[in-house]
């Protein structure tokens, strides 16, 4: 089981709204969980992305617990200032 996976299941214990609405939400939820996950792995604090990309520490913490409506531009921003490439694919 991922990283993401046992996050996501002790949540869903924890929280009986979130688990509720999970299916319907759970692509913009892993999108937020995979951005603050390669955040952490690049080794920065969410002020220190915050400053790298030219915003506030507060859009950061929006973008990693509510992405819903998050601009695909928005996503290659973050991944290119963590050093990584964004691929998207539809399947």
């Amino acid at each position: 089981m991922s990283d993401l996976e046992i996050y996501i299941d002790k949540r869903k214990k924890k929280d009986h709204e979130f688990a509720e609405g999970f299916e319907q939400g759970y692509k913009e939820f892993k999108i937020g969980v995979l951005l603050k996950q390669a955040r952490e792995q690049a080794g920065l604090t969410q002020e220190e992305l915050a400053k790298k990309l030219g915003t506030q520490k507060t859009a950061i913490s929006r973008i990693e617990n509510h992405a819903q409506d998050i601009k695909l531009s928005t996503i290659q921003k973050v991944a290119r200032a963590l050093g990584k490439n964004l691929e998207v694919r539809i399947t």
